[in-house]
């Protein structure tokens, strides 16, 4: 794998690391400005939608200039909306600073995909895109902890400087490490809009939106849930969110190893599963040993669909794949708010603080029947290009039998 891998992998350290770390400092964070839980839970709503909808904008504006450029630029951007944040004098400017920063989120992603995947061959590109998202996965098993530790014991404006400092990193590594490529010629904002039109691109993402969704369903409520249902006191959940995120780890390696030869099986086979697992987490969440390991097998399963979905995308999109593959990293945040909010629904019902994974079981089985639909869509169509070509042909064998 290309050096230049690394420096898109810290970059997504740097992100992974900024996405979730506000979630261990939001008591801090509103203890220092003074205002309640739910007002400073904003903080992670705002940079869910500061994704969702910079990553088309985002993309759009860097249509005009090398990929390399606008990864350097968007890395900029994440590194002053950090700093933004680390210095907020109130409430409101920490906000921005949030959405500032969640702007470079799905555009680096997106872009930062489709340069991993152009350096290497074409049976390596999903292992390739793989090794980047290696970096997000990695915040949550060392940023995130170490992070929110920091926070806790020094101050949370500290952290956020620190991840300014890994957006540094990143920008430096972007300069040094990735290629100069040509900004693609004939690249028109029309041409990137006309993947949509493509039916498997759309299926793809839905499947992005409902699967990884399942995941954010139960992991979002997972400290009630852990400490109200399981018995774990509350200074455990730090631990167990580093399973989760060792599962995605390692689930999202095998993603990629698997997926440039066997795609569409292994959607199949980690969507069907994840919808079991989690299904059987309202038994498991029960029980602190069979917890910790349904926490894993989440982690694994849900980022195991991760690079296949990101390959789907770029595959199905390949005439104009930067934007399709910007807008899918925002369907991933689309998902975690969608089912973070079906999730509390369930629970102000009074159905319990198991009840999101249900949800998550029926968004995980939802995301498996589109997979299931657009398999056979492929297959059909695969045919049926065969079977035109096999008539096509037919002339010119009944000619050549003449003679």
């Amino acid at each position: 794998m290309p050096l230049a891998l690394l420096a898109l992998a810290i970059g997504a350290f740097g992100i992974g690391t900024t996405e979730f770390v506000i979630m261990g400092l939001l008591p801090d964070v509103a203890a220092d400005f003074q205002v309640s839980i739910p007002t400073a839970g904003f903080l992670v709503t705002g940079y869910a939608l500061g994704v969702v909808l910079g990553a088309p904008l985002m993309t759009v504006l860097g249509t005009r200039v090398t990929r390399k450029r606008m990864l350097m630029l968007l890395m900029g951007l994440f590194i002053v909306g950090n700093v933004v944040s680390a210095i907020a004098p109130v409430f409101g400017v920490m906000l921005a600073g949030r959405v500032i920063a969640s702007l470079a989120h799905g555009a680096f992603f997106g872009i930062g995909s489709v340069v991993a995947a152009d350096l290497v061959a074409p049976e390596k590109k999903a292992g390739a895109i793989a090794m980047m998202f290696t970096g997000l996965t990695v915040a949550n098993v060392v940023g995130v902890p170490l992070g929110t530790y920091i926070g806790q014991s020094v101050g949370w404006r500290t952290t956020f400087f620190i991840v300014a400092g890994l957006g540094v990193l990143g920008l430096l590594g972007v300069a040094k490490l990735v290629p100069e490529q040509p900004r693609p010629e004939g690249v028109r904002i029309r041409h990137e809009l006309a993947a949509f039109r493509n039916v498997q691109v759309l299926l793809a993402m839905a499947m992005t939106v409902l699967g990884f969704g399942g995941v954010f369903a139960a992991i979002t409520y997972i400290t009630p849930m852990m400490t109200e249902i399981a018995g774990y006191s509350p200074s455990s959940v730090t631990w167990l969110l580093v399973l989760f995120g060792l599962g995605m780890v390692g689930g999202n390696l095998l993603g990629g190893k698997f997926a440039d030869r066997h795609l569409m099986p292994l959607l199949y086979v980690s969507l069907g599963a994840l919808a079991v697992v989690l299904a059987l987490f309202t038994l498991t969440a029960h029980d602190k040993t069979a917890a910790a390991v349904t926490i894993v097998l989440i982690g694994g399963l849900g980022f195991a669909t991760v690079p296949p979905l990101q390959k789907r995308v770029l595959d199905q999109a390949a005439g104009a794949p930067t934007l399709a593959s910007a807008v899918n990293i925002g369907a991933f945040n689309l998902g975690n708010a969608l089912s973070a909010w079906l999730g509390g629904m369930v629970i102000a019902a009074g159905l319990g603080y198991t009840a999101p994974n249900w949800v998550g079981a029926v968004l995980a089985a939802s995301a498996l029947v589109l997979a299931i639909v657009s398999g056979a869509l492929e297959r059909r169509t695969v045919t049926r290009s065969r079977l035109i070509a096999e008539h096509a042909s037919e002339p010119v064998a009944v000619a050549a039998g003449r003679h």
